[in-house]
């Protein structure tokens, strides 16, 4: 029976690809460098920005964002082209990975930000390390050393809205990460219809719903009323002169 197409709609996803039989797919840095660079090299190509990733051992996470359907293409140009090297450097044949790269489209603000902090704190979480600023392959290495920042996360999320501020992006991505909420925002997700973004409320309507609010009880009211009314966590941090750990903490704790 034929494997169904991808539906591919413009807009972030989390990808997770393994080795096969769980081997490991990275044995030295010179591996780990060289899927980098192809990974700059092919989202250069196929005009893809890569927000976050962390490569692991024996598999890898990827949070990338796609302007059109050409998802499958870049990861099978990755994929195959990192797997020619890996089995002529190791003198193996077969295949390397596990099979199709999963993959989830990401539609809520609230899975993108404890997605963002999962992917970084995957290290962390396999007991490699006790500080995820150690780890050397992953994007939060470079957040933290901007100036060496590649070109294929100049334009991610946490670059575009922190800039060179190691400790606010510190800050948000060391905040900690409930894996069973992350699994129910992800199954949330993906009944979720992807946004419109030309039907995005603008950031003039948004000060207005916060005009003479001086009660932090009262504000904190209006950031939920205004999220649902599709204002992003993001735009309401702006406003407020506020970090986006902040208000997706009064979204959290409205949840409980």
């Amino acid at each position: 029976m034929p494997r169904k197409p991808r539906i591919e709609l413009a807009g972030k996803y989390h990808i997770i690809n393994r080795g096969v039989a769980q081997m490991h797919i990275f044995k030295e840095p010179a591996d780990y460098e060289y899927f980098e660079e192809l990974m700059c090299f092919y989202a250069k190509s196929f005009g893809i920005t890569i927000h976050n990733y962390c490569l692991m051992g024996n598999h890898y996470h990827l949070l990338l964002e796609i302007q059109s359907e050409n998802l499958s293409k870049f990861m099978r140009q990755l994929n195959m082209n990192y797997s020619i090297y890996f089995n002529k450097k190791n003198k193996r044949v077969g295949p390397l990975w596990q099979g199709r790269f999963k993959s989830w489209y990401v539609t809520d603000e609230a899975y993108l930000y404890t997605l963002m902090c999962y992917i970084e704190q995957n290290p962390l979480k396999a007991n490699m390390i006790k500080d995820i600023a150690e780890y050397p392959y992953s994007s939060y290495h470079y957040f933290l050393n901007y100036k060496e920042i590649p070109e294929c996360l100049k334009a991610s999320w946490i670059v575009e809205n922190y800039k060179d501020d190691a400790e606010a992006i510190e800050a948000f991505l060391t905040n900690p990460v409930d894996s069973s909420q992350l699994q129910e925002l992800r199954k949330a997700s993906s009944l979720v219809e992807a946004p419109n973004v030309d039907k995005r409320p603008k950031i003039e309507m948004c000060q207005k719903l916060f005009e003479n609010i001086v009660d932090t009880k009262e504000r904190n009211k209006q950031i939920l009323e205004a999220i649902e009314k599709g204002y992003s966590q993001h735009m309401i941090a702006r406003v407020l002169g506020v970090s986006q750990p902040a208000v997706y903490g009064v979204v959290k704790r409205s949840r409980k």
